[in-house]
């Protein structure tokens, strides 16, 4: 499991964001996916091919194993997305195709 190194760092800004329904406090600056691999959600997406569970790779927006839905908006890169208050994070199912409506 990935653990910060600045953990319980005193007077550390947080901001909370939903998870798959859940809220969850993060640290203001940090990504959606460092934030949902620290938190020990496991999984960040599904396989389209296979339905296997996948987690980011790179962390640096090359192998696109983080893609997210991120406020409603599918294949967010997550690695590359900062935390904001009220965010909504979901598991990206497979392949998701954006609506344009």
């Amino acid at each position: 499991m990935l653990k910060r190194i600045h953990e319980n760092r005193p007077g550390a800004e947080l901001v909370t964001i939903t998870f798959e329904g859940e809220a969850v406090q993060v640290p203001a600056g940090e990504t959606v996916l460092a934030s949902v691999m620290a938190a020990g959600m496991g999984y960040n997406r599904t396989s389209p091919i296979s339905g296997a569970h996948r987690a980011g790779y790179c962390q640096m927006g090359v192998c696109f194993e983080c893609l997210m839905e991120i406020d409603g908006i599918p294949n967010q890169q997550a690695c590359n997305t900062i935390v904001h208050e009220g965010m909504v994070v979901n598991r990206q199912i497979g392949k998701k195709v954006a609506s344009n409506g």
